[in-house]
C-alpha cells in the first residue's frame, strides 16, 4: 500500500478531526485481494470510479490505513468482501471468513440471490458471519441497471432467514431516484415491518451524496423506528444533517468505505450530480467518467483524503443539531458495538 501523510493531511486531522473519540468502529469497509480478481460476468453496474483507488486491499493495509489516518483513535473495521462480479465471490468471502478469525473482526458475507435460503444459511453460520452484505451487480443479468429493485438482489427467503438469527444486512439500496426513489422507499420500509430482527443498515445514507438526492425520504421514513444509516462515502453535510434530525444520532453509524476513501479528492455537487475533484493523472485516464474532473497543481496540494472530508462534513452536521460528546461517541463507537453485539459478535477495541 502506498498512502502518504502529507503535511495537508496532517494541518486536516488537527485543525477538523480533534473531535474524534478515542475508540471508533467503521461498519463498512472492503477487503479484497487481487488474486481474486477475474473477467466480469456481467457489465458493471455501480459507478467505475472507485476501482481507480486500489486493485487491493489486504487486511494488513486496511488496518495500517487506520494507524496512519488516525493516530490518536483505535478503529475496529466491520469487514467484508469487494461489491463487484470483478473479483471472484467464493474466495472472497473465504479470505474475508478466515482474515475475520485470525484478527477477531467482525464480517458480514457478500450473497449473491442466486442462493437458497439453506444455502445462504450455511454459508453465514460456517463462515463466522454476523449478516450480509447485497449487491445490485447480483441482479439477474436480464433487468436493467435503473430497474433493479431491492428484493432482486436481496430476496425475502433471504431476509427470512437474516430476521430468524437477528442479523445485520447492509444495503446498499439501487435505482437512478437514490433515497429520494419510491419504491426503494417502500421496501426499506416493508423490510424493517415484516422483517423485525434483520439489524437494516442503510449504507451510504442510501447514497444521498448531493441535496436533491434527499427529497421527501424522511418524511416517508418519519415512522420507521429500527432501521440504521452509516454516512460511508458521503460529503454532504445537508444529508448528514437532515439524517441527524430526522432519525436522532441513535441509529447512525460510522462507516468509511475504506478502500475506496483512501482517495485524495474534494467533492463537489452540481444539479444534483456529484464530482470527485482529484490531482491530475493520480487515477489514470478520468475524462470518460462524469464523476471524475481533475484540478490544478495548486488547488490539488491542498487535497486531503476523501475520508478526512467525510468526517468533516460529520461534524458540520453534528454542529448543526447539536450533538455533544456523548451522542457523538455513540455515533463512532456504540450505535455499531450495539448492533454487533445483539447479531452475536464482539465489537472489540
Amino acid at each position: 500500500m502506498d498512502l502518504e501523510i502529507k503535511p495537508v493531511d496532517k494541518a486536516f486531522y488537527e485543525k477538523h478531526l480533534d473531535y474524534l473519540p478515542a475508540r471508533m468502529i467503521d461498519i463498512h469497509t472492503h477487503v479484497l485481494l487481487r488474486a481474486h480478481r477475474q473477467q466480469s460476468p456481467v457489465e458493471r453496474r455501480g459507478p467505475a470510479w472507485p476501482g481507480r483507488v486500489a486493485a487491493e486491499n489486504p487486511i494488513e493495509d486496511l488496518l495500517a490505513t487506520y494507524r496512519l489516518m488516525f493516530p490518536r483513535q483505535t478503529v475496529t473495521p466491520v469487514i467484508f468482501g469487494p461489491a463487484t462480479q470483478e473479483y471472484d465471490l467464493d474466495a472472497s468471502n473465504r479470505y474475508v471468513s478466515q482474515t475475520a478469525g485470525e484478527h477477531r473482526l467482525p464480517s458480514l458475507l457478500v450473497t449473491t440471490p442466486a442462493w437458497t435460503a439453506a444455502e445462504l444459511e450455511g454459508r453465514v453460520v460456517g463462515g463466522g458471519f454476523l449478516g450480509l452484505k447485497p449487491y445490485l451487480e447480483w441482479a439477474p443479468p436480464h433487468i436493467p441497471s435503473d430497474d433493479i429493485t431491492i428484493f432482486d438482489f436481496l430476496p425475502r427467503e433471504h431476509l427470512a432467514v437474516a430476521d430468524a438469527h437477528g442479523w445485520i444486512v447492509m444495503l446498499h439500496i439501487p435505482r437512478r431516484g437514490r433515497l429520494r426513489d419510491p419504491l426503494n422507499l417502500e421496501m426499506m420500509l416493508e423490510i424493517e415491518q415484516r422483517y423485525p430482527n434483520v439489524r437494516l443498515v442503510i449504507a451510504h445514507i442510501g447514497r444521498a451524496y448531493c441535496p436533491e438526492d434527499v427529497g421527501d425520504a424522511f418524511e416517508v421514513l418519519k415512522d420507521a423506528q429500527r432501521m440504521h444509516f452509516d454516512f460511508c462515502a458521503n460529503t454532504s453535510a445537508y444529508a448528514m444533517e437532515q439524517l441527524l434530525r430526522a432519525v436522532g444520532p441513535q441509529r447512525v453509524v460510522f462507516g468509511s468505505d475504506l478502500p475506496v476513501v483512501r482517495m485524495r479528492m474534494r467533492r463537489i455537487c452540481e444539479n444534483g450530480f456529484y464530482v470527485n475533484l482529484v490531482p491530475h493523472g493520480l487515477y489514470g485516464e478520468v475524462s470518460d467518467d462524469p464523476h471524475m474532473r481533475e484540478v490544478g497543481e495548486e488547488e490539488a496540494a491542498q487535497l486531503s483524503f476523501f475520508m478526512y472530508e467525510e468526517l468533516l462534513a460529520f461534524r458540520q452536521a453534528a454542529e448543526a443539531v447539536g450533538l455533544g460528546t456523548r451522542e457523538i461517541e455513540d455515533v463512532m463507537y456504540n450505535n455499531a458495538a450495539r448492533l454487533i453485539t445483539k447479531a452475536g459478535g464482539v465489537p472489540g477495541a
